[in-house]
């Protein structure tokens, strides 16, 4: 994992794109689940250098309303956050999750 990070300010989410869908096929979470993780805590937050090639990425872990834990990557587009990957986590990444 990499270094922790603070969560960037935001004023919304932005879903188009057609991660939303692809997102749902994939892995069926839906948007509204991972827009509840953001407002949630713990929140894990970490900048993505791996994959920060175009514009910086981040990714998160934290859990939705109804507890399910998920693994989110995204970036900011105007101040709004483009979910780019939302799944459930690992094995291992919800083993760091629970130690918060």
């Amino acid at each position: 994992m990499n270094d922790y990070a603070s969560m960037p300010s935001f004023e919304g989410f932005d879903w188009s794109g057609g991660n939303a869908e692809k997102n749902w096929q994939r892995h069926q979470v839906s948007p509204w689940e991972s827009e509840q993780v953001f407002f949630n805590q713990p929140l894990f937050i970490a900048e993505d250098k791996a994959h920060s090639v175009h514009e910086l990425r981040y990714y998160v872990l934290g859990k939705t309303d109804e507890e399910r834990e998920l693994f989110i990557v995204f970036t900011l587009r105007n101040k709004k956050i483009r979910v780019i990957s939302s799944r459930d986590m690992s094995s291992k990444e919800r083993r760091i999750y629970r130690t918060l």
